[in-house]
């Protein structure tokens, strides 16, 4: 594991990405690492701009702020817009392609598609298990996280469906495996 890995996601309100951050963290911090979080939002309910900022470290963290992440998810194509260009050579972006449309081909980082809210639907009949699918899918992608952590820190965040988070984490974390080639360091 690098000494600091940094990870942004950021959608629009209603999506779950703080949630998404503090089950990162979670896990992190069950593995024993330290880890720190800042969330920012605009004043919306729902809907709204939202980003969630987590850092991952064996080490104590000395600033908070993603300043290079090596993974952005991106849950909303303005979100995508408007943080690509803070994604270093040999970062990692995960994007959902039912929300960002337009990819930039011009950057140098790799960028994974994850039909989360698609899949979601096809298995589900609702988008509300997006994120825990992106989860599952951001799992199997991290070195520094342990599946079965980041899916103890669902349950143990999400006070309900269970099922539906567990099947929808499973479903993330293969599809990932099947669809996805891992190419970058810090990528299993």
């Amino acid at each position: 594991m690098k000494e600091r890995i940094e990870i942004l996601a950021s959608g629009f309100g209603g999506q779950g990405v703080v949630r998404l951050g503090q089950i990162i963290g979670e896990a992190g911090v069950k593995q024993g690492l330290h880890v720190s979080m800042l969330k920012s939002h605009g004043t919306e309910m729902r809907g709204g701009y939202v980003r969630s900022q987590v850092v991952i470290s064996k080490d104590v963290i000395d600033s908070p702020m993603c300043e290079s992440p090596d993974y952005f998810i991106a849950l909303s194509g303005a979100a995508y817009k408007k943080f690509k260009d803070v994604m270093p050579d040999g970062g990692v972006i995960i994007y959902d392609p039912a929300f960002v449309d337009e990819i930039d081909e011009t950057l140098k980082c790799l960028q994974r598609p994850v039909p989360a809210k698609d899949l979601s639907m096809e298995n589900f009949n609702s988008p509300l298990f997006a994120n825990t699918v992106v989860l599952g899918a951001f799992a199997r992608l991290v070195d520094a996280l342990d599946k079965d952590v980041v899916l103890e820190s669902i349950l143990a965040i999400v006070p309900k469906f269970h099922d539906q988070n567990r099947a929808a984490f499973e479903i993330g974390y293969d599809y990932a495996s099947e669809s996805i080639s891992p190419k970058s360091k810090g990528l299993k």
